[in-house]
């Protein structure tokens, strides 16, 4: 078991909004699309399947604003935006990888913990 005071899961703890703006499915999968390199809006979009349009902006601008991607605007015509991963966002790397490396090795067994409670709800 980890080891933290009791307080991080107190409402108004920094720490509990940080970890609930970085450990969303969307931010998670941003940072491993922008991990090759900086990319522009659409192409970002395009590489993840089903969100939206405004939930990709909402994302962006919360990765933005917690230091963890750089948004670049590229004056051509039209106005281009492209986005990075920074410094502090690459540190997620490893513990993004692991986590995601746990979900393939142990989908199985999640699987069949599902059908076995729903199994049990139905009866």
């Amino acid at each position: 078991m980890i080891d933290r005071p009791l307080q991080c899961f107190a409402a108004d703890c920094p720490s509990r909004a940080l970890f609930d703006q970085i450990a969303d499915k969307w931010s998670m999968m941003v940072l491993h699309v922008l991990a090759d390199g900086p990319l522009r809006f659409n192409v970002i979009k395009r590489q993840l399947e089903g969100i939206t349009q405004k939930a990709l902006t909402q994302c962006l601008r919360r990765l933005e604003r917690n230091g963890l991607i750089s948004r670049r605007v590229i004056p051509v015509s039209p106005i281009a935006v492209e986005y990075a991963v920074t410094p502090l966002g690459r540190t997620l790397e490893q513990p993004f990888k692991a986590l995601h490396g746990w979900t393939l090795a142990n989908i199985t067994q999640v699987e069949e913990a599902r059908k076995a409670f729903d199994v049990r709800l139905e009866a």
